[in-house]
Order: structure tokens, then sequence, then C-alpha cells
């Protein structure tokens, strides 16, 4: 850690209020929050050590979702050309689907009409 930064981070905590102060150290864990206790670091030390932790691991985020997001958008985009082909396959479906019904529809229809031929005839 440079002194740079280490030096921007303390500016920073001496500017946080009570409330921000005790969020801050009840996010703190591991090393930290032990050489707190133990008095080997200043609390304004560890509280900039972890504001910066903090900024380090929210960029990894934000690096993270901006690779999920592209890998949404290359998928939408695969996704965008590949339906034309799904529609005729689709309609293709459709078509053979209403011919079947329409065949047992007029076989049945063929039916009663020889049983209504036959009851007048006798």
């Amino acid at each position: 850690m440079s002194k740079i930064s280490k030096q921007y981070y303390l500016a920073k905590v001496k500017l946080l209020t009570k409330e921000e102060t005790e969020r801050l150290l009840s996010r703190m864990g591991g090393k930290l929050d032990h050489r707190l206790v133990k008095n080997k670091i200043k609390q304004e030390e560890a509280l900039a050590k972890q504001l910066q932790l903090e900024d380090e691991q929210l960029k990894e985020w934000r690096k993270v979702m901006l690779d999920l997001k592209a890998k949404e958008e290359a998928k939408k985009a695969a996704k965008a050309k590949t339906p034309s082909k799904t529609k005729s396959a689709a309609k293709v479906k459709t078509t053979a689907k209403t011919k079947t019904p329409a065949k047992a529809k007029s076989s049945a229809k063929t039916k009663v009409v020889k049983k209504a031929k036959v009851v007048p005839g006798k």
C-alpha cells in the first residue's frame, strides 16, 4: 500500500461520522480486527485499510459484472440471429398438427352418416 493512498484513506476516515465509523468497524474482519483488538495499530489506520480493501473489492466486482453483461449481450445477439430458422420449423410443426385432427374428424363424420343411412332404410 502506497503512502499516497494511505493518506487519501486517512483523510476519508477523518470525515466519517460516528455512525459510519461504527458500521465500518462492524464490517472489519480478519487480521485487521485482531490487530485493532491487540492495539497493534490505531483505529484510524485500521479504518483506512478497511476502506481501501472495500474499494478494491468494489472495483473487482464491477469488472466481473461488466464481463457478465458482455456475455449476456453476446448470447442475446446470437439468439437474435437464429430465430428465423426456428420460426420456420415452428410453422411446419403447427401445420402438421392441424392436419392430423382434421383427418380424425372427417372419419368420425363418415361413421355417423353411415349409421344414419342404415336406420331409415329398415
